[in-house]
């Protein structure tokens, strides 16, 4: 067993200085933690990458930077996808506690907001939205297939920052 682990450490650059990390280490470890990645994010369930709102956005934004820093060489290896793996966790924890509390969903993830209503837009929404009337058509044009504000029942800015829409 020992044999082993000197051969994984040896492999990989365990006990070596970033900057004498070898081509094959480094490729070895970016194989690893890619290897690595795929599992947790599978795990963390397929709405991390589909639903691009914040509360998901945030994961995959420090999981890379975490686990960047196992290829290179600057934070422990093994340490480092321990690490990983409980953001992942900690995503998971907060998407369940998310589904079975509407207020902590809110908390985490947001709420919509309501920028069309029987075709007059609330501009104070819009506003708090950073969002401009030719922001609006745009999204109107493209999602909508409609150029007309009076045809508009209801747009929300949903949680993700999508603007969906309702015909009259």
């Amino acid at each position: 067993m020992n044999a082993f682990w000197n051969l994984f450490e040896t492999l990989l650059g365990l006990s070596v200085q970033p900057q004498d990390l070898t081509f094959v280490q480094i490729s070895l470890r970016g194989i690893i933690i890619f290897l690595a990645t795929l599992i947790m994010v599978r795990f963390g369930h397929k709405r991390s990458l589909a639903h691009k709102t914040p509360f998901d956005a945030v994961l995959l934004v420090i999981l890379a930077a975490v686990l960047s820093r196992a290829i290179n060489g600057s934070a422990p290896f093994l340490a480092t996808i321990g690490g990983g793996v409980v953001l992942v966790l900690l995503h998971r924890l907060f998407a369940y506690l998310a589904y079975h509390s509407h207020r902590f969903g809110i908390l985490v993830k947001g709420s919509p907001d309501t920028i069309v209503h029987n075709g007059e837009c609330d501009l104070r929404m819009m506003r708090r939205n950073h969002l401009s009337m030719h922001d609006l058509e745009e999204d109107m044009r493209l999602h909508a297939h409609i150029d007309d504000l009076s045809k508009i029942r209801l747009a929300r800015v949903e949680r993700s920052g999508d603007i969906s829409f309702i015909k009259n």
